[in-house]
């Protein structure tokens, strides 16, 4: 295994400028070429007039465990200089090195690697849309209602620094117009600004209850100023803005009881609402400790379960049943202009994912293992537990 592989392939998918359509479809024709050329089968559709990509290696049949390794090649926008990768160190800087191409080139690496074993199925899987603004078209729900909705267990590749997320807030996008009152601009006290109402209704949506609260693996909620638009003339005081608000809440919070805390504010009007829901995985599932113990040894130490501050394909996977978490190499900077990933990261989230799938008949096996019950003692006598 060379550490040079999986720079080389991460440097190469980082030159697409896959914020764009003819990027994505560049890319998606080099994963199919360089998956085919290693005689691994694949398969590519279309989604929305965008390229998916699948592939698979293994055993199919009934009892055969099926792993599937996601990622997404599409970035959010970036200068072209971006679209440039260069190593300073241990650190491959580019447009989705961290979030994720830098995974993406790894599970690719990693599914020619088990290739050749004959015990579990691993189905590869490239969507060419996670960072749309489009939520009620994805290409992983199309493909979780179809031919991956079999599955067993799933690791989508966000960047995690190794660890496994096994938690993801929920997101509720709000959009809140504000109405005031126009009048000429060099008389502003004869109106009602509302842009500025809009940015005071703000400020106050940051304060509400709901932003206080916490739970084991999160400090609090994210509320973010996504967008702001209003006024129609320069020399007038605008009379309407709209603000578009991005709320990553809690496991434990209700998007409902925090629309009624918004909707208690004063001269508002929630016009527009979207709400994905929390991502959440059992921690003892068989699947999520057999990865902890793959990840253990290819770090050599603890793998750390984790919450996700940001939202990613994982609940399309857990909202039909199939256990899924987020699993990345290290890396920082990700959506920003100094993206990077620790190319010594990907050698180890390589090794993980390799791991894995050696051991995971093994695990599966214990884990279906009746546990014998134990004695323990209380203050009040001795249970079997």
């Amino acid at each position: 295994m060379s550490r040079m592989d999986e720079r080389l392939l991460a440097e190469r998918l980082i030159t697409y400028d896959t914020a764009s359509k003819d990027g994505l479809r560049a890319a998606a024709g080099f994963v199919k070429g360089w998956l085919e050329a290693r005689d691994i089968r694949v398969v590519d559709g279309v989604h929305q007039g965008l390229p998916v990509i699948m592939a698979e290696v293994g055993p199919t049949g009934p009892g055969v465990p099926r792993v599937i390794f996601h990622g997404h090649v599409d970035v959010v926008p970036a200068h072209p200089g971006q679209f440039e990768p260069r190593v300073e160190g241990d650190r491959l800087y580019g447009r989705g090195a961290y979030d994720m191409k830098g995974a993406l080139a790894t599970m690719m690496l990693a599914l020619r690697d088990v290739g050749g074993q004959g015990a579990v199925n691993v189905r590869f899987v490239c969507v060419p849309d996670e960072e749309s603004d489009d939520v009620d078209s994805r290409s992983i729900d199309a493909l979780v209602a179809g031919p991956l909705g079999d599955a067993d267990f799933a690791v989508t590749g966000e960047p995690t620094d190794l660890h496994i997320g096994v938690q993801a807030k929920g997101v509720l996008a709000v959009r809140v117009e504000v109405h005031g009152r126009a009048a000429h601009g060099s008389t502003p006290w004869l109106g009602d600004n509302a842009i500025l109402k809009a940015h005071d209704v703000f400020r106050r949506i940051e304060t509400l209850p709901f932003s206080r609260m916490s739970s084991d693996l999160f400090d609090r909620p994210s509320i973010n100023l996504s967008r702001i638009a209003g006024g129609d003339a320069f020399n007038k005081v605008p009379d309407s803005c709209w603000v578009d608000v991005d709320i990553r809440y809690l496991p434990n919070q209700d998007p409902g009881e925090i629309l009624a805390q918004i909707r208690s504010i004063a001269d508002l009007e929630i016009v527009r609402c979207f709400n994905r829901v929390p991502a959440i995985v059992s921690r003892s599932n068989p699947y999520v400790l057999a990865l902890r113990a793959a990840v253990g040894r290819a770090v050599e130490g603890d793998a750390l379960s984790v919450g996700r501050d940001g939202a990613s394909d994982a609940v399309s996977f857990l909202e039909h049943g199939i256990p899924a978490v987020e699993f990345g190499p290290v890396g920082g900077g990700h959506h920003g202009p100094e993206e990077w990933v620790s190319l010594s990261s990907l050698q180890r989230y390589r090794a993980a994912l390799g791991t894995l799938v050696d051991e995971l008949p093994a695990a599966l096996r214990e884990a279906a293992q009746p546990q014998p019950l134990r004695v323990v003692s209380y203050d009040g006598g001795r249970v079997a537990r």
